[in-house]
Protein backbone atom coordinates (compact mmCIF):
# COMPACT_ATOMS: atom_id res chain seq x y z
CA UNK A 1 0.00 0.00 0.00
CA UNK A 2 1.23 3.37 -1.44
CA UNK A 3 1.93 6.19 1.41
CA UNK A 4 -0.20 9.07 1.26
CA UNK A 5 3.24 11.22 0.16
CA UNK A 6 3.83 8.39 -1.99
CA UNK A 7 0.74 9.23 -3.98
CA UNK A 8 1.46 12.68 -4.33
CA UNK A 9 4.16 12.63 -5.28
CA UNK A 10 3.02 10.50 -7.66
CA UNK A 11 -0.09 12.75 -8.70
CA UNK A 12 0.28 15.45 -12.08
CA UNK A 13 -0.64 18.45 -11.05
CA UNK A 14 -1.59 21.19 -13.07
CA UNK A 15 0.09 24.45 -13.36
CA UNK A 16 -1.81 26.49 -10.70
CA UNK A 17 -2.63 29.00 -13.26
CA UNK A 18 -4.86 26.76 -15.31
CA UNK A 19 -5.80 25.80 -11.34
CA UNK A 20 -7.10 29.51 -11.26
CA UNK A 21 -8.60 30.04 -14.24
CA UNK A 22 -10.93 26.59 -13.26
CA UNK A 23 -12.04 28.81 -10.11
CA UNK A 24 -12.93 32.01 -11.98
CA UNK A 25 -9.32 34.19 -10.74
CA UNK A 26 -7.28 35.85 -13.54
CA UNK A 27 -3.88 34.59 -13.75
CA UNK A 28 -2.38 37.66 -14.91
CA UNK A 29 -3.47 38.79 -10.93
CA UNK A 30 -1.79 35.80 -9.05
CA UNK A 31 1.71 36.13 -7.47
CA UNK A 32 3.43 32.97 -8.31
CA UNK A 33 5.16 30.60 -6.09
CA UNK A 34 6.55 28.25 -8.62
CA UNK A 35 4.54 26.06 -10.88
CA UNK A 36 1.81 25.10 -8.14
CA UNK A 37 1.30 27.36 -5.48
CA UNK A 38 0.64 31.29 -5.55
CA UNK A 39 -0.92 33.59 -3.74
CA UNK A 40 -4.02 36.33 -4.17
CA UNK A 41 -3.35 39.66 -4.84
CA UNK A 42 -5.06 42.20 -3.54
CA UNK A 43 -6.45 42.94 -7.31
CA UNK A 44 -7.69 39.20 -7.42
CA UNK A 45 -9.49 39.82 -4.38
CA UNK A 46 -11.26 43.54 -5.31
CA UNK A 47 -11.82 41.36 -8.55
CA UNK A 48 -14.41 39.28 -7.09
CA UNK A 49 -15.93 42.07 -4.28
CA UNK A 50 -18.70 41.90 -6.20
CA UNK A 51 -19.71 38.29 -6.75
CA UNK A 52 -22.45 36.70 -4.76
CA UNK A 53 -22.04 34.53 -1.83
CA UNK A 54 -21.93 30.85 -2.23
CA UNK A 55 -23.44 28.88 0.60
CA UNK A 56 -20.76 27.84 3.79
CA UNK A 57 -20.09 24.29 4.63
CA UNK A 58 -18.34 23.42 7.55
CA UNK A 59 -16.49 20.27 8.51
CA UNK A 60 -15.80 19.29 11.86
CA UNK A 61 -15.74 16.04 14.04
CA UNK A 62 -16.07 13.96 16.92
CA UNK A 63 -13.02 14.34 19.80
CA UNK A 64 -10.16 12.98 18.13
CA UNK A 65 -8.52 9.29 18.99
CA UNK A 66 -5.49 7.44 18.19
CA UNK A 67 -7.73 5.32 16.18
CA UNK A 68 -8.06 8.75 13.57
CA UNK A 69 -11.04 10.18 12.00
CA UNK A 70 -9.99 11.91 9.06
CA UNK A 71 -11.56 15.40 9.13
CA UNK A 72 -9.47 17.15 6.62
CA UNK A 73 -9.82 14.16 4.53
CA UNK A 74 -13.59 13.94 4.49
CA UNK A 75 -13.13 17.85 3.59
CA UNK A 76 -10.78 17.40 0.39
CA UNK A 77 -12.59 14.38 -0.87
CA UNK A 78 -16.23 15.97 -0.34
CA UNK A 79 -14.75 19.26 -2.56
CA UNK A 80 -13.73 16.58 -4.92
CA UNK A 81 -16.68 14.68 -4.83
CA UNK A 82 -19.03 18.23 -5.26
CA UNK A 83 -16.87 18.57 -8.64
CA UNK A 84 -18.01 14.76 -9.29
CA UNK A 85 -21.58 16.47 -9.50
CA UNK A 86 -20.90 19.47 -11.49
CA UNK A 87 -20.69 21.73 -8.70
CA UNK A 88 -18.35 24.44 -8.18
CA UNK A 89 -16.91 24.32 -5.15
CA UNK A 90 -13.31 25.42 -3.66
CA UNK A 91 -11.98 23.83 -0.46
CA UNK A 92 -11.09 26.54 2.08
CA UNK A 93 -8.44 25.02 4.81
CA UNK A 94 -6.09 26.10 7.32
CA UNK A 95 -2.13 25.82 6.58
CA UNK A 96 -0.19 22.70 8.83
CA UNK A 97 2.17 23.47 11.65
CA UNK A 98 5.47 22.12 11.93
CA UNK A 99 4.96 20.96 15.65
CA UNK A 100 2.28 18.16 14.68
CA UNK A 101 4.10 17.29 11.64
CA UNK A 102 7.71 16.44 13.21
CA UNK A 103 5.86 15.57 16.33
CA UNK A 104 2.69 12.84 16.35
CA UNK A 105 -0.36 13.97 14.31
CA UNK A 106 2.07 14.36 11.08
CA UNK A 107 0.97 16.65 8.38
CA UNK A 108 -2.38 17.97 7.48
CA UNK A 109 -2.90 17.67 3.63
CA UNK A 110 -5.63 14.85 3.68
CA UNK A 111 -4.72 11.18 2.95
CA UNK A 112 -5.20 8.61 0.47
CA UNK A 113 -7.24 9.96 -3.10
CA UNK A 114 -8.20 13.21 -0.89
CA UNK A 115 -5.39 15.16 -0.66
CA UNK A 116 -4.07 18.90 -1.51
CA UNK A 117 -0.76 19.35 -3.01
CA UNK A 118 2.07 19.35 -3.42
CA UNK A 119 2.19 17.90 -0.21
CA UNK A 120 5.38 18.29 0.96
CA UNK A 121 5.26 22.19 0.56
CA UNK A 122 2.20 22.85 2.19
CA UNK A 123 3.60 21.07 5.04
CA UNK A 124 6.80 22.69 5.24
CA UNK A 125 7.41 25.67 4.61
CA UNK A 126 4.82 26.69 2.09
CA UNK A 127 4.70 30.37 1.24
CA UNK A 128 6.36 31.27 4.44
CA UNK A 129 3.08 32.57 6.54
CA UNK A 130 4.27 30.86 9.45
CA UNK A 131 7.67 32.26 9.21
CA UNK A 132 6.36 35.61 8.97
CA UNK A 133 4.32 35.33 11.87
CA UNK A 134 7.06 34.14 13.90
CA UNK A 135 9.25 37.08 12.87
CA UNK A 136 6.11 39.47 13.18
CA UNK A 137 5.78 38.07 16.87
CA UNK A 138 9.27 37.93 17.60
CA UNK A 139 9.74 41.76 16.35
CA UNK A 140 7.25 42.68 18.77
CA UNK A 141 8.87 40.73 21.99
CA UNK A 142 12.48 43.00 20.81
CA UNK A 143 10.70 46.06 20.24
CA UNK A 144 9.24 45.43 23.53
CA UNK A 145 12.70 44.87 25.92
CA UNK A 146 14.27 47.06 23.74
CA UNK A 147 11.59 49.86 25.17
CA UNK A 148 12.36 48.90 28.79
CA UNK A 149 16.05 48.71 28.41
CA UNK A 150 16.00 52.43 26.25
CA UNK A 151 14.70 54.03 29.27
CA UNK A 152 11.24 52.76 29.51
CA UNK A 153 9.08 55.55 28.70
CA UNK A 154 6.09 53.78 29.15
CA UNK A 155 6.92 52.52 32.79
CA UNK A 156 6.36 48.99 31.61
CA UNK A 157 6.50 46.64 34.61
CA UNK A 158 8.95 44.01 33.68
CA UNK A 159 7.09 42.18 35.89
CA UNK A 160 3.71 42.24 34.01
CA UNK A 161 5.35 41.31 30.81
CA UNK A 162 2.41 39.44 29.46
CA UNK A 163 4.41 39.25 25.65
CA UNK A 164 5.61 35.48 24.70
CA UNK A 165 7.65 34.76 22.28
CA UNK A 166 7.23 31.77 19.51
CA UNK A 167 8.36 29.07 17.06
CA UNK A 168 6.36 26.98 14.66
CA UNK A 169 8.00 23.86 16.80
CA UNK A 170 7.28 21.49 19.46
CA UNK A 171 9.45 22.63 22.15
CA UNK A 172 9.00 22.24 25.67
CA UNK A 173 12.54 23.16 27.25
CA UNK A 174 11.02 27.07 26.04
CA UNK A 175 7.97 27.16 28.09
CA UNK A 176 9.88 28.90 30.80
CA UNK A 177 13.10 30.80 30.71
CA UNK A 178 14.93 33.59 31.77
CA UNK A 179 16.27 36.57 29.06
CA UNK A 180 18.41 39.37 30.27
CA UNK A 181 20.87 37.68 31.76
CA UNK A 182 24.59 38.71 31.68
CA UNK A 183 25.90 42.49 31.80
CA UNK A 184 23.83 45.47 31.84
CA UNK A 185 23.86 46.30 27.96
CA UNK A 186 22.05 42.64 27.79
CA UNK A 187 18.80 44.06 28.67
CA UNK A 188 16.85 43.10 32.12
CA UNK A 189 16.68 39.54 33.72
CA UNK A 190 12.99 38.54 34.00
CA UNK A 191 11.06 35.09 33.43
CA UNK A 192 9.80 35.15 29.46
CA UNK A 193 8.18 32.07 28.03
CA UNK A 194 7.94 30.85 24.26
CA UNK A 195 4.10 29.51 22.73
CA UNK A 196 4.06 27.88 19.36
CA UNK A 197 3.18 30.02 16.79
CA UNK A 198 -0.18 28.26 15.93
CA UNK A 199 -0.97 29.99 19.43
CA UNK A 200 0.20 33.19 19.04
CA UNK A 201 -2.30 36.18 18.91
CA UNK A 202 -0.34 37.38 15.32
CA UNK A 203 -1.89 34.54 14.19
CA UNK A 204 -5.24 34.81 15.28
CA UNK A 205 -4.95 38.63 13.80
CA UNK A 206 -4.17 37.25 10.86
CA UNK A 207 -6.56 34.78 10.24
CA UNK A 208 -9.53 37.36 11.74
CA UNK A 209 -8.31 40.61 9.98
CA UNK A 210 -10.82 42.06 6.93
CA UNK A 211 -7.71 43.38 4.89
CA UNK A 212 -4.47 45.33 5.31
CA UNK A 213 -6.25 48.60 7.25
CA UNK A 214 -7.95 46.09 9.73
CA UNK A 215 -4.79 44.01 9.76
CA UNK A 216 -2.87 47.27 11.42
CA UNK A 217 -5.93 48.37 13.40
CA UNK A 218 -5.73 45.01 15.28
CA UNK A 219 -2.15 44.73 16.22
CA UNK A 220 -2.03 48.25 17.36
CA UNK A 221 -4.28 46.86 20.45
CA UNK A 222 -2.12 43.75 21.35
CA UNK A 223 -1.48 44.18 25.13
CA UNK A 224 2.08 43.27 25.48
CA UNK A 225 2.73 44.31 29.31
CA UNK A 226 1.03 46.26 31.99
CA UNK A 227 2.73 49.84 33.55
CA UNK A 228 3.70 50.42 37.27
CA UNK A 229 0.59 51.39 37.84
CA UNK A 230 -1.69 48.94 36.19
CA UNK A 231 -2.57 50.29 33.07
CA UNK A 232 -2.06 48.18 29.80
CA UNK A 233 0.72 48.92 27.35
CA UNK A 234 -0.04 48.18 23.62
CA UNK A 235 1.92 47.34 20.58
CA UNK A 236 1.02 50.36 19.47
CA UNK A 237 2.15 52.55 22.23
CA UNK A 238 5.67 51.23 21.61
CA UNK A 239 5.63 51.61 17.86
CA UNK A 240 6.15 48.52 16.47
CA UNK A 241 3.00 48.28 14.30
CA UNK A 242 4.24 49.49 10.80
CA UNK A 243 7.31 46.95 11.46
CA UNK A 244 5.34 44.10 11.78
CA UNK A 245 3.02 44.99 9.06
CA UNK A 246 5.90 44.99 6.47
CA UNK A 247 6.45 41.19 7.77
CA UNK A 248 3.37 40.61 7.24
CA UNK A 249 2.10 42.01 4.22
CA UNK A 250 2.41 39.12 2.19
CA UNK A 251 1.54 36.36 4.48
CA UNK A 252 -1.92 38.11 4.70
CA UNK A 253 -2.58 37.32 0.99
CA UNK A 254 -4.52 34.20 0.82
CA UNK A 255 -2.83 30.53 -0.87
CA UNK A 256 -4.33 28.66 -3.93
CA UNK A 257 -3.44 25.00 -4.35
CA UNK A 258 -5.07 22.05 -5.85
CA UNK A 259 -6.43 18.79 -4.62
CA UNK A 260 -5.34 15.34 -6.62
CA UNK A 261 -7.70 15.52 -8.69
CA UNK A 262 -7.79 19.40 -8.96
CA UNK A 263 -10.38 21.01 -7.60
CA UNK A 264 -8.77 24.46 -6.55
CA UNK A 265 -8.52 25.42 -2.28
CA UNK A 266 -7.86 28.14 -0.61
CA UNK A 267 -5.41 27.20 2.43
CA UNK A 268 -4.29 30.22 4.71
CA UNK A 269 -3.55 30.98 8.22
CA UNK A 270 -3.47 27.68 11.05
CA UNK A 271 -4.15 28.30 14.55
CA UNK A 272 -4.56 25.17 16.52
CA UNK A 273 -8.74 24.86 18.12
CA UNK A 274 -6.98 23.57 21.66
CA UNK A 275 -5.24 26.80 22.31
CA UNK A 276 -6.19 29.14 19.83
CA UNK A 277 -9.68 29.93 17.77
CA UNK A 278 -8.87 26.75 15.41
CA UNK A 279 -10.35 28.26 11.48
CA UNK A 280 -8.36 29.24 8.39
CA UNK A 281 -8.47 33.07 7.25
CA UNK A 282 -11.78 34.86 6.96
CA UNK A 283 -9.94 36.24 4.18
CA UNK A 284 -9.36 32.72 2.63
CA UNK A 285 -13.16 31.83 3.49
CA UNK A 286 -14.48 35.08 2.08
CA UNK A 287 -12.97 34.32 -0.82
CA UNK A 288 -14.28 31.05 -1.79
CA UNK A 289 -17.75 32.37 -0.96
CA UNK A 290 -17.14 34.97 -3.89
CA UNK A 291 -15.43 32.66 -6.51
CA UNK A 292 -17.81 29.39 -5.77
CA UNK A 293 -21.29 27.86 -5.41
CA UNK A 294 -19.89 26.00 -2.20
CA UNK A 295 -17.73 27.14 0.14
CA UNK A 296 -16.24 23.77 1.87
CA UNK A 297 -14.52 24.92 5.12
CA UNK A 298 -13.17 23.34 8.40
CA UNK A 299 -12.44 23.62 12.05
CA UNK A 300 -9.75 22.11 14.07
CA UNK A 301 -10.09 19.07 16.87
CA UNK A 302 -13.42 18.05 17.69
CA UNK A 303 -16.64 20.29 17.21
CA UNK A 304 -16.65 21.30 20.92
CA UNK A 305 -13.63 22.94 20.00
CA UNK A 306 -13.30 24.08 15.92
CA UNK A 307 -16.84 23.83 15.52
CA UNK A 308 -18.06 26.25 18.50
CA UNK A 309 -14.87 28.60 18.03
CA UNK A 310 -16.02 28.60 14.47
CA UNK A 311 -19.89 29.70 14.96
CA UNK A 312 -19.09 31.54 18.40
CA UNK A 313 -15.93 33.92 17.17
CA UNK A 314 -15.10 33.93 13.46
CA UNK A 315 -18.67 33.52 12.29
CA UNK A 316 -19.68 36.53 14.87
CA UNK A 317 -16.72 38.68 14.05
CA UNK A 318 -17.11 38.23 10.48
CA UNK A 319 -20.70 38.31 9.90
CA UNK A 320 -20.91 34.48 8.47
CA UNK A 321 -23.70 32.50 8.26
CA UNK A 322 -22.86 28.71 7.84
CA UNK A 323 -25.83 26.72 5.69
CA UNK A 324 -24.82 23.00 6.93
CA UNK A 325 -22.49 20.97 8.67
CA UNK A 326 -20.48 17.78 8.28
CA UNK A 327 -19.47 16.09 11.17
CA UNK A 328 -17.09 13.32 10.76
CA UNK A 329 -16.72 10.25 12.34
CA UNK A 330 -15.18 6.50 11.87
CA UNK A 331 -16.77 3.28 14.03
CA UNK A 332 -12.85 2.58 15.13
CA UNK A 333 -13.05 6.40 17.29
CA UNK A 334 -16.65 5.66 18.59
CA UNK A 335 -15.40 1.96 19.51
CA UNK A 336 -12.30 3.64 21.47
CA UNK A 337 -14.68 6.55 23.13
CA UNK A 338 -16.80 3.21 24.27
CA UNK A 339 -13.92 1.93 25.98
CA UNK A 340 -11.71 -0.58 23.24
CA UNK A 341 -7.71 -0.75 23.30
CA UNK A 342 -6.38 0.37 20.31
CA UNK A 343 -5.03 -3.12 19.26
CA UNK A 344 -8.73 -4.64 19.06
CA UNK A 345 -10.10 -1.99 17.37
CA UNK A 346 -10.68 -3.75 14.20
CA UNK A 347 -12.74 -6.21 15.88
CA UNK A 348 -16.65 -5.76 15.73
CA UNK A 349 -17.72 -4.57 19.42
CA UNK A 350 -21.51 -2.80 19.32
CA UNK A 351 -21.51 -3.13 23.18
CA UNK A 352 -18.46 -0.67 22.79
CA UNK A 353 -20.12 1.25 19.70
CA UNK A 354 -22.92 1.33 21.78
CA UNK A 355 -21.29 2.73 24.88
CA UNK A 356 -19.00 5.24 22.26
CA UNK A 357 -21.48 6.24 20.12
CA UNK A 358 -22.90 9.02 23.02
CA UNK A 359 -20.05 11.25 21.83
CA UNK A 360 -21.03 11.36 18.52
CA UNK A 361 -25.01 12.27 19.71
CA UNK A 362 -23.69 15.22 21.84
CA UNK A 363 -21.56 16.60 18.64
CA UNK A 364 -24.81 16.45 17.04
CA UNK A 365 -27.04 17.83 19.59
CA UNK A 366 -24.52 20.75 19.81
CA UNK A 367 -24.65 21.51 16.08
CA UNK A 368 -28.05 21.17 16.11
CA UNK A 369 -28.35 24.14 19.35
CA UNK A 370 -26.53 26.41 16.45
CA UNK A 371 -29.77 25.83 14.84
CA UNK A 372 -27.54 24.32 11.92
CA UNK A 373 -28.43 21.02 9.61
CA UNK A 374 -25.68 17.92 10.39
CA UNK A 375 -24.71 14.96 8.05
CA UNK A 376 -22.71 12.71 9.38
CA UNK A 377 -19.80 11.29 7.33
CA UNK A 378 -18.57 7.93 8.54
CA UNK A 379 -15.01 7.98 7.02
CA UNK A 380 -14.75 4.32 6.46
CA UNK A 381 -11.96 1.75 7.59
CA UNK A 382 -11.72 -1.76 5.66
CA UNK A 383 -12.41 -3.28 9.42
CA UNK A 384 -15.90 -1.40 9.61
CA UNK A 385 -18.76 -3.97 9.60
CA UNK A 386 -22.00 -4.15 8.19
CA UNK A 387 -23.92 -4.08 11.49
CA UNK A 388 -21.93 -1.75 12.69
CA UNK A 389 -22.48 0.78 9.90
CA UNK A 390 -26.38 0.33 10.34
CA UNK A 391 -26.29 0.81 13.95
CA UNK A 392 -24.56 4.05 13.34
CA UNK A 393 -27.03 5.08 10.41
CA UNK A 394 -30.10 4.27 12.56
CA UNK A 395 -28.71 6.10 15.67
CA UNK A 396 -28.41 9.53 13.53
CA UNK A 397 -31.71 9.16 12.35
CA UNK A 398 -33.20 8.76 15.64
CA UNK A 399 -31.02 12.39 16.36
CA UNK A 400 -32.96 13.47 13.10
CA UNK A 401 -29.40 13.81 11.17
CA UNK A 402 -28.41 11.98 7.96
CA UNK A 403 -25.63 9.88 7.51
CA UNK A 404 -23.41 8.65 4.95
CA UNK A 405 -20.14 6.26 4.77
CA UNK A 406 -17.23 8.18 2.85
CA UNK A 407 -15.08 6.46 1.56
CA UNK A 408 -12.71 9.17 -0.05
CA UNK A 409 -9.66 8.25 1.11
CA UNK A 410 -9.73 4.85 -0.99
CA UNK A 411 -11.30 6.43 -4.45
CA UNK A 412 -10.99 10.42 -3.71
CA UNK A 413 -14.61 12.63 -5.10
CA UNK A 414 -15.88 9.26 -6.39
CA UNK A 415 -16.06 8.15 -2.84
CA UNK A 416 -18.01 10.70 -1.34
CA UNK A 417 -20.65 11.50 -3.91
CA UNK A 418 -23.31 10.22 -1.72
CA UNK A 419 -22.60 12.47 1.09
CA UNK A 420 -22.06 15.60 -0.79
CA UNK A 421 -25.50 15.33 -2.56
CA UNK A 422 -26.44 15.03 0.83
CA UNK A 423 -24.41 18.26 2.31
CA UNK A 424 -26.17 19.94 -1.00
CA UNK A 425 -29.65 18.86 -0.05
CA UNK A 426 -29.46 20.39 3.11
CA UNK A 427 -27.42 23.67 2.61
CA UNK A 428 -30.10 24.23 0.10
CA UNK A 429 -33.08 23.21 2.05
CA UNK A 430 -33.39 26.92 3.90
CA UNK A 431 -33.33 24.70 7.29
CA UNK A 432 -30.51 27.03 8.48
CA UNK A 433 -31.30 29.28 11.18
CA UNK A 434 -27.65 30.22 12.63
CA UNK A 435 -27.67 31.68 15.93
CA UNK A 436 -24.03 31.84 18.53
CA UNK A 437 -24.67 30.28 21.40
CA UNK A 438 -24.34 33.09 23.99
CA UNK A 439 -25.09 37.34 23.57
CA UNK A 440 -22.03 39.55 23.79
CA UNK A 441 -23.79 41.59 26.85
CA UNK A 442 -22.85 38.25 29.11
CA UNK A 443 -20.33 38.54 31.62
CA UNK A 444 -17.02 36.75 30.94
CA UNK A 445 -18.13 34.34 33.61
CA UNK A 446 -21.98 33.65 32.41
CA UNK A 447 -19.79 33.19 28.58
CA UNK A 448 -17.93 30.54 29.92
CA UNK A 449 -20.36 28.89 31.88
CA UNK A 450 -22.48 28.53 28.71
CA UNK A 451 -19.90 26.76 26.74
CA UNK A 452 -18.99 24.14 29.53
CA UNK A 453 -22.54 23.88 30.07
CA UNK A 454 -24.07 23.41 27.10
CA UNK A 455 -21.26 22.39 24.55
CA UNK A 456 -19.10 19.74 27.12
CA UNK A 457 -21.95 19.02 29.33
CA UNK A 458 -20.08 19.84 32.36
CA UNK A 459 -22.09 20.09 35.60
CA UNK A 460 -20.30 23.36 37.34
CA UNK A 461 -17.36 25.89 36.68
CA UNK A 462 -14.46 26.06 38.86
CA UNK A 463 -12.97 29.22 38.32
CA UNK A 464 -9.37 29.37 40.43
CA UNK A 465 -8.76 32.98 42.72
CA UNK A 466 -6.75 34.15 40.50
CA UNK A 467 -8.28 33.61 37.01
CA UNK A 468 -11.63 35.23 38.82
CA UNK A 469 -9.22 38.34 39.36
CA UNK A 470 -8.03 38.19 35.63
CA UNK A 471 -11.74 38.30 34.67
CA UNK A 472 -12.45 41.21 36.62
CA UNK A 473 -9.65 43.60 35.53
CA UNK A 474 -10.81 42.33 31.65
CA UNK A 475 -14.12 43.49 32.63
CA UNK A 476 -12.95 46.90 33.99
CA UNK A 477 -10.52 47.49 31.12
CA UNK A 478 -13.55 47.40 28.54
CA UNK A 479 -13.23 43.59 27.00
CA UNK A 480 -16.32 42.38 28.77
CA UNK A 481 -18.04 42.20 25.80
CA UNK A 482 -15.65 39.65 23.37
CA UNK A 483 -16.34 36.32 22.87
CA UNK A 484 -14.51 33.54 24.87
CA UNK A 485 -12.00 31.28 23.05
CA UNK A 486 -11.38 28.16 25.36
CA UNK A 487 -8.23 26.64 25.59
CA UNK A 488 -9.15 23.09 26.20
CA UNK A 489 -7.65 18.87 25.65
CA UNK A 490 -9.00 17.93 22.44
CA UNK A 491 -9.00 14.62 23.96
CA UNK A 492 -12.70 15.02 25.59
CA UNK A 493 -15.66 16.97 26.08
CA UNK A 494 -14.27 17.81 29.22
CA UNK A 495 -11.21 19.00 30.62
CA UNK A 496 -9.56 15.47 31.27
CA UNK A 497 -8.18 13.88 28.23
CA UNK A 498 -9.16 10.28 30.01
CA UNK A 499 -12.95 11.26 30.56
CA UNK A 500 -14.07 9.83 27.09
CA UNK A 501 -17.75 8.96 25.45
CA UNK A 502 -19.98 11.81 26.86
CA UNK A 503 -19.02 12.39 30.30
CA UNK A 504 -21.51 14.08 32.77
CA UNK A 505 -21.22 15.63 36.19
CA UNK A 506 -17.74 16.80 35.77
CA UNK A 507 -16.68 20.32 36.81
CA UNK A 508 -14.84 22.13 34.53
CA UNK A 509 -11.24 23.58 36.23
CA UNK A 510 -10.50 27.54 34.60
CA UNK A 511 -6.97 28.23 35.58
CA UNK A 512 -6.00 31.63 33.76
CA UNK A 513 -7.91 34.03 31.52
CA UNK A 514 -6.67 36.69 29.66
CA UNK A 515 -7.55 39.24 26.61
CA UNK A 516 -6.39 38.64 23.09
CA UNK A 517 -7.50 42.68 22.28
CA UNK A 518 -5.66 42.25 18.84
CA UNK A 519 -7.50 39.03 17.90
CA UNK A 520 -10.66 40.36 19.51
CA UNK A 521 -11.44 37.13 22.02
CA UNK A 522 -10.48 36.23 25.80
CA UNK A 523 -8.55 33.52 26.10
CA UNK A 524 -9.21 30.86 28.78
CA UNK A 525 -7.17 28.47 29.78
CA UNK A 526 -8.23 24.76 31.32
CA UNK A 527 -7.05 21.91 32.68
CA UNK A 528 -3.04 21.46 32.07
CA UNK A 529 -3.84 22.90 28.28
CA UNK A 530 -0.28 23.63 27.30
CA UNK A 531 0.90 26.56 24.54
CA UNK A 532 3.97 25.00 23.81
CA UNK A 533 3.53 21.40 23.16
CA UNK A 534 6.60 18.57 23.71
CA UNK A 535 7.51 16.04 21.40
CA UNK A 536 7.13 12.66 22.06
CA UNK A 537 9.24 9.71 23.16
CA UNK A 538 9.26 8.61 18.92
CA UNK A 539 8.47 11.98 17.29
CA UNK A 540 7.31 11.72 13.08
CA UNK A 541 10.53 13.46 12.67
CA UNK A 542 12.49 10.16 13.43
CA UNK A 543 11.01 9.13 10.24
CA UNK A 544 11.71 11.71 7.90
CA UNK A 545 14.34 11.80 5.38
CA UNK A 546 15.50 13.05 2.45
CA UNK A 547 17.20 10.63 -0.29
CA UNK A 548 19.81 11.64 -2.69
CA UNK A 549 17.76 12.80 -5.45
CA UNK A 550 16.46 15.06 -2.90
CA UNK A 551 13.07 13.60 -2.60
CA UNK A 552 11.49 13.52 0.56
CA UNK A 553 10.21 10.72 2.37
CA UNK A 554 8.34 9.49 5.65
CA UNK A 555 6.26 12.71 5.78
CA UNK A 556 2.81 11.85 6.16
Amino acid sequence: MRSDIEIAQSCEMLPITEVATRAGIDPESLELYGKYKAKLTDESLKEIASNKNGKLILVTAINPTPAGEGKTTVTVGLGEAFAKLNKKAIIALREPSLGPCFGIKGGAAGGGMAQVVPMEDLNLHFTGDFHAITAANNLLAALLDNHIQQGNVKRIDSRSVVWKRCMDMNDRALRNIVVGLGSKSDGFVREDHFVITVASEIMAVLCLAEDLKDLKARLARIIVAYDLDGNPVTAGDIQAVGAMTALLKDAIRPNLIQTLEHTPAIVHGGPFANIAHGCNSVIATRTALKLADYCITEAGFGADLGAEKFFDIKCRQAGLKPDAVVLVATVRALKYNGGVPKDQLSDENLDALKSGIENLGKHIENIQSYGLPVVVALNAFVSDTDAEIAFIKEYCESKNCRMSVARVWEKGGEGGCELAQMVIEEAESGKAAFKPIYADELSITEKIETVAKKIYGAADVSIASSAAKQIKKIEEMGFGNLPVCMAKTQYSLSDDPNLLGRPSGFTLNVREVYVSAGAGFVVVLTGNIMTMPGLSKSPAAYKIDVDDDGKITGLF
